[in-house]
């Protein structure tokens, strides 16, 4: 079946957008190519800082033929109603239609048959509808004719667009349209400079083969690998290791067609200040790697920049302009470091009174008073001393008002770090200036030092009750203050420290009871997302959280943990089974009743020997479970509940719940409320899917 090759040649599309652009592109024509009834067998997509490629393979060669009928009116129906069907469905004469019995009556229906187009015809009605309506996140429009209306806009201006279709077998056609002034053709362009001729194109693999004869590497996986081989090797060979950026790997191979890369060097003085700053100012200033010594796992002098052409200089005169702009900035950066330390960081803090963290939550100086009360709350239960709590969370947000962390906001914590080093803090102060802000995500580390948790858990603490107080929670899939992050750094915080941190008085004790119950679900929701990622289920989570009390995080995983261990066996599923299926009797007789059958059951009442097995054996797990439960010890509680599977059985098999006595029946009613009462020791087995 024929393929698509389908670019847009453009002037530079910035590298942050190239990836996107290229998903919406495949995206938008295929989606569009199966509305269409033509459905393909694969596609690709590409981008460069020139172009966006697609290539479509295995379309078929014209749309299916279509038939569907079109219902009319009634035999019978006024001239008037039978005129406008017969021009709605293309007929002539009424004798076209054919009479369709309904339960209704006899009806008129049009069998109307639309032979399909061929695919040449609808990719060219396609591909202009795709590139007027491309949803670029900046556009512009450009010469005489922008000021037309309907005028394309497009990322940057629009040179040519290359659309060949036809199979493997035969020569391809151009598919014939024109967006804004640029009519479709076979011809592309090659490397700005190194082959900017045109190039005659006629399918995908020629393109491939054609344009890396003419320096350019349209794959940015390809082009991506290129430039980390190179470096790599480049650093290797002159005794150095490249320090790996996936980020700026990722943007500079949207920078370029054609990567060559370069070595460049600084003076050795800059290396006096910390190597984060030097690597900040390198990278978001030349988007240019760093690389260190092996021996040492320090940063060197030296840095590798990827160029765009392959210099008749070798890349000398590159490289001599690269570390004429380093220099300057790294000069920059060496003020801005100094200047700072020439402040010590508690000094800096009045300020903070005159910046506004939320107008609804008052001032950063009173975020960081309440920061700091928390920590000094905190404190003891972490195990951190009290003073140094205190004080790191005095310090933390310190930084922000620094010349760096002005210049590189990603720096921020990390900065506060060095200059509570310089200022003589002690170590835990200057390491929990840094790790508070962590776990930033699920990969990042989470801090381990008492100190850092306890300043940690504080600013996430305050963070989530500040903004619970005032009912800005997340909603959807939007969470501008980030809450969710700040819920799941603080699980796990208390899960991989083993703390044991009841939430809600904490809560309270920050907020007073402001929504303290509520924002204890939003924690339950998180944790669901944290243990699925773990391969738990979530629907445990939802039967642990379902007890009341439930705000330990560390019982409440070793619960599930249980729980979960015990609904694999046996045991686990039969005992749900019975559980649901006693739960299932009581709700539907309570709701036919307008009762509840609650309070413990007569035993004078007791019929059958089963009855009072079951009854036995729920006052002996319930004591056995709550002894484990008081102990946390989940395993035993859950083996306690174990016990009971075989009387719930034989209860099931031998005892007609609905007896004709009401006094009996109703009695057994409360012996099944018994059974749910007794697993809510464990858990609420309701929330269990599945038994």
């Amino acid at each position: 079946m024929p393929d698509l090759l389908l670019e847009f040649f453009s002037e530079e599309i910035p590298a942050r957008m190239q990836a996107r652009a290229a998903e919406d592109l495949k995206k938008l024509v295929t989606d569009k190519l199966v509305a269409a009834g033509l459905v393909y067998e694969g596609a690709k997509a590409f981008a460069t800082p020139r172009r966006l490629t697609l290539a479509v393979a295995g379309i078929p060669v014209r749309q299916p033929d279509i038939k569907e009928e079109k219902k009319g009116p009634r035999v019978g129906a006024p001239e008037q109603a039978l005129a406008g069907f017969l021009k709605g469905a293309g007929l002539t004469s009424i004798d076209q239609a054919k009479v369709q019995p309904d339960k209704k009556g006899d009806f008129y229906v049009a069998v109307i048959e639309k032979a399909g187009k061929p695919a040449i015809e609808v990719i060219a009605q396609i591909v202009p509808e795709v590139a007027k309506a491309f949803p670029w996140p900046k556009a512009m429009r450009w010469g005489e004719a922008s000021a037309k209306p309907g005028a394309l806009n497009w990322v940057r201006p629009l040179h040519s667009i290359v659309a060949m279709f036809g199979p493997e077998t035969e020569e391809p056609e151009v598919v014939p349209f024109t967006v804004g002034d640029v009519v479709s053709g076979d011809t592309t362009t090659g490397h700005r400079f190194l082959s900017p001729g045109p190039i005659k194109v006629k399918r995908f693999d020629d393109y491939m083969a054609k344009l890396d004869a003419a320096k350019v590497v349209v794959d940015p996986a390809r082009r991506a690998q290129m430039i980390l081989t190179d470096a790599t090797t480049l650093a290797f060979a002159q005794g150095y290791e490249l320090v790996e950026d996936e980020g700026l790997l990722a943007e500079v191979a949207g920078l370029v067609e054609w990567p060559v890369v370069l070595m460049g060097s600084f003076d050795p003085a800059f290396l006096a200040i910390p190597e984060e700053v030097i690597r900040a100012t390198i990278r978001n200033n030349q988007k240019c790697f760093v690389v260190r010594d092996p021996k040492t796992a320090k940063l060197t002098n030296k840095f590798i920049l990827i160029s765009n052409i392959e210099a008749s200089d070798g890349g000398g005169a590159i490289i001599a302009g690269n570390e004429r702009v380093i220099r300057a900035r790294l000069s920059d950066a060496k003020f801005f470091y100094e200047t700072d330390l020439k402040t010590k960081l508690e000094d800096r803090l009045p300020k903070f009174s005159q910046i506004v963290f939320h107008e609804k939550l008052g001032t950063q100086a009173e975020r960081i008073a309440r920061i700091v009360a928390l920590a000094g709350h905190l404190a003891p239960i972490v195990g951190a001393d009290v003073v140094k709590a205190e004080r790191a969370a005095q310090l933390c947000k310190a930084d922000l008002l620094t010349e760096v962390v002005g210049e590189f906001p990603e720096l921020q914590g990390l900065m506060g770090k060095y200059y509570a080093q310089a200022q003589g803090e002690d170590e835990a102060v200057a390491h929990a200036c840094e790790d508070h802000y962590s776990p930033k995500g699920p990969d990042d580390m989470v801090p381990a030092d008492p100190v850092s948790v306890a300043v940690a858990l504080a600013d996430k603490i305050d963070i989530l009750t500040g903004f619970w107080a005032i009912d800005e929670k997340p909603t959807g899939s939007k969470d501008p203050f980030a809450l969710r992050r700040a819920a799941l750094g603080v699980i796990r915080l208390v899960i991989d420290n083993n703390i044991r941190l009841p939430l809600l008085p904490l809560f309270i004790w920050a907020r007073g009871d402001a929504n303290g119950k509520d924002l204890l679900s939003f924690f339950a929701d998180r944790l669901k997302v944290q243990l699925r990622e773990q391969g738990a289920r979530h629907d445990l989570v939802d039967a642990v959280f379902a007890l009341p009390g439930q705000d330990d995080l560390v019982l409440v995983v070793r619960r599930i943990e249980a729980l979960g261990k015990f609904l694999d066996t046996d045991d686990g599923k039969n005992l749900l089974a019975g559980t649901k299926r006693g739960a299932n009797i009581l709700r539907i007789e309570e709701k036919k009743d307008g009762a509840s059958y609650t309070g413990a059951p007569d035993a004078a009442l007791f019929a059958q020997p089963e009855e009072k097995e079951l009854a036995r054996a729920i006052g002996v797990a319930k004591t056995e479970a709550d002894q484990a439960v008081a102990k946390e010890d989940f395993a035993s509680a859950m083996t306690a509940m174990s016990k009971l599977r075989p009387h719930v059985d034989a209860f099931f098999d031998q005892v007609t719940v609905n007896a004709d006595d009401p006094a009996v029946r109703a009695n057994r009613l409360r012996l099944l409320n018994e059974i749910r009462e007794a697993t809510r020791t464990v858990a609420d087995f309701s929330k269990i899917e599945g038994g």
